[in-house]
């Protein structure tokens, strides 16, 4: 269409592509039709002093590590809901995209209730992007979908995990790692995560215990030294496991002592990368578990979220206070 005074009026477009895989789009000629944003920038390790309760932040701003004082480590892997254009998202065969609604809202809050219950805070490791771009629960080609961009921001993911582990080890001598995620199963209880297979749990104690050395559980190093004294089953699945611990308090779980196995048609998460790396399966003082929360029951209300917190922070300061001895 053209104007009284003979100028040309209407946008003049054109095709355009844009960088990392994004798809050609029609774009009006203007400055920063294109913008992807800062380009993403090289992370040196989370370096110190720390103050607990103070965050720090990867150099992108994609990674949050929130340094504690009690020997408590909390990962969100999978609550972040950050999607830089810059970043393709990831493709590959085991890929998934989908995030752990409410589990960063929660993570947060159950150090904030931890706190009041002890006057101590866990370190908390937070991972803001979304998961269709960065998989904070996966190894570096995986998790990255070999998007080299993301490779700095994974070495800080684990290099905070790893800060966080030796501040438990000089003040306790040990410690525990959760892994916080959510599940859409079709039980609504809480999966506890020990790298062990449902069918583990099916079998007696007696047989569990024999089995024992070669399991390689991610909690190896305090169920072969609970100040309690309980057996290796016990530590899994008794009255002062993560799992009975949270059932007494109101959230059901498995393996617990109400519900000591999953069944062979039921679903359960035994754990993954963050569990293994960052555990006691293959040796050493820190043991990890990965606590797979039901989202119907932690949903979106803050009541719900709150509650859950409350549940979980309980649990987690009388499991450190039972076998770990810290107070």
């Amino acid at each position: 269409m053209q104007s009284g005074t003979g100028m040309d009026l209407a946008p003049k477009l054109r095709s355009r592509s844009c960088p990392y895989g994004a798809a050609v789009v029609l774009l009006a000629l203007a400055p920063g039709a294109c913008d992807l944003g800062p380009a993403p920038v090289a992370s040196p390790p989370p370096a110190g002093p720390f103050v607990s309760g103070t965050p720090v932040f990867e150099a992108n701003g994609w990674i949050e590590y929130i340094p504690g004082d009690a020997p408590l480590i909390v990962i969100a892997p999978h609550g972040g809901g950050l999607a830089p254009f810059r970043l393709r998202k990831r493709k590959c065969e085991a890929c998934f995209g989908g995030i752990d609604s409410h589990t960063m809202d929660l993570a947060r809050l159950v150090a904030d209730s931890f706190a009041t219950r002890t006057g101590h805070r866990p370190h908390l490791v937070l991972n803001l992007l979304h998961r269709s771009r960065f998989d904070a629960n996966r190894g570096m080609l995986e998790a990255t979908a070999r998007n080299q961009v993301l490779e700095p921001t994974w070495r800080w993911l684990h290099a905070s995990i790893d800060t966080a582990k030796a501040a438990a080890i000089r003040q306790a001598g040990r410690g525990l790692v959760i892994d916080l995620h959510g599940h859409a199963h079709a039980i609504d209880r809480v999966e506890v995560g020990y790298l062990l297979a449902a069918q583990t749990f099916r079998q007696s104690d007696d047989a569990i215990i024999a089995e024992a050395p070669g399991l390689g559980s991610s909690i190896s190093a305090i169920a072969a030294n609970s100040r309690t004294g309980e057996s290796f089953a016990a530590m899994h699945n008794g009255p002062n496991s993560m799992g009975g611990l949270l059932s007494a308090a109101g959230l059901p779980a498995v393996p617990s002592p109400g519900d000591r196995a999953p069944k062979p048609a039921d679903e359960y998460f035994t754990g993954a990368y963050n569990t293994e790396r960052h555990g006691s399966a293959k040796g050493g003082p820190m043991d990890a578990m990965q606590l797979e929360m039901p989202v119907d029951v932690i949903g979106d209300k803050p009541e719900n979220l709150q509650r859950a917190a409350g549940i979980v922070a309980t649990a987690l300061a009388a499991f450190l206070e039972r076998h770990y001895g810290w107070r």
